[in-house]
């Protein structure tokens, strides 16, 4: 499988060894794929590169009840937590700042995860530190960006979130974004959590400048949920074995597709990636 087919890791034909680890758990109804790339060869292998990825898969978030959306709220901020400890090296409490960024269009329903993920959550930074103990105790001060997309402003994502990094200084940026799948059935129904970093628009073959550690100078956390499938990924499984006149197929294969509900897709998404950082920083 062609690695542009998916930003996820789990549909890029992980298998152990040769630089790469993988462990499959289950926690809180959901089923967790951690997969760590650890060589050049295995960053070859599936076309991620080197670093840690980790799975979730809930069932489709349109489905979830309230119980069933807290229940995976708690178990995806256990997971936000642990990987932002371990790629921050700090203590997470009050003196620790992280920055989410919401990348995508705000205006185009299937790329807007981010700026909806950015509006449903509660910022607590430019709270005093007595404020925030209201709060709880260790919550640590959360802000966030919404710096849109180039068409819009004329400035690369990168430049936005690089005068945010320089001006308040995070421990750690989140980058919430909407992902490509390979399989219809990963729509809503997978979260992937990454300690690489991101190049915002790489899901649909427009790759810009990368929000990476190497680029911003403070480690970068990106978390997704897949909201379209490229044409060229189902057109693959339909022609298989059929001969498909390659006019046709290069005329499509960069389109995307999204479900009819894409709408409550992305809403009922980015509220459960909200919930879930909140619920890892403490509010």
């Amino acid at each position: 499988m062609e690695s542009w087919q998916s930003d996820l890791a789990s549909e890029c034909g992980v298998c152990e060894g040769e630089g790469i680890r993988y462990q499959q758990v289950q926690a809180g109804g959901c089923e967790i794929l951690r997969v760590r790339v650890e060589s050049e060869e295995g960053a070859l292998r599936i076309g991620k590169p080197q670093g840690r990825y980790i799975t979730l898969e809930c069932g489709n978030v349109c489905k979830l009840d309230q119980g069933d959306m807290e229940r995976v709220c708690r178990t995806l901020a256990v997971e936000i937590r642990e990987m932002a400890r371990r790629m921050s090296g700090k203590r997470l409490g009050a003196a620790f700042c992280v920055l989410v960024v919401g990348l995508g269009n705000a205006e185009m329903t299937a790329d807007a995860l981010g700026p909806q993920t950015v509006r449903a959550l509660t910022v607590t930074r430019h709270l005093p530190n007595e404020a925030r103990g209201l709060l709880c105790e260790s919550t640590c001060g959360i802000a966030a960006l919404l710096p849109g997309v180039p068409g819009q402003t004329g400035i690369e994502t990168v430049e936005l979130v690089q005068g945010a990094v320089h001006s308040i200084r995070p421990d750690l940026v989140i980058a919430v974004d909407a992902l490509a799948a390979r399989s219809p059935d990963r729509l809503a129904a997978t979260v992937q959590l990454c300690d690489t970093g991101i190049r915002p628009g790489s899901g649909v073959g427009r790759a810009r400048g990368a929000l990476t550690s190497e680029v911003l100078g403070v480690p970068v956390m990106a978390i997704g949920v897949p909201t379209v499938i490229r044409c060229g990924s189902l057109i693959a499984d339909a022609r298989e074995g059929v001969e498909t006149p390659p006019s046709l197929w290069e005329r499509v294969r960069d389109l995307c597709v999204c479900p009819g509900e894409i709408d409550l897709v992305v809403g009922r998404a980015a509220l459960l990636l909200a919930r879930s950082i909140e619920k890892a920083f403490c509010i």
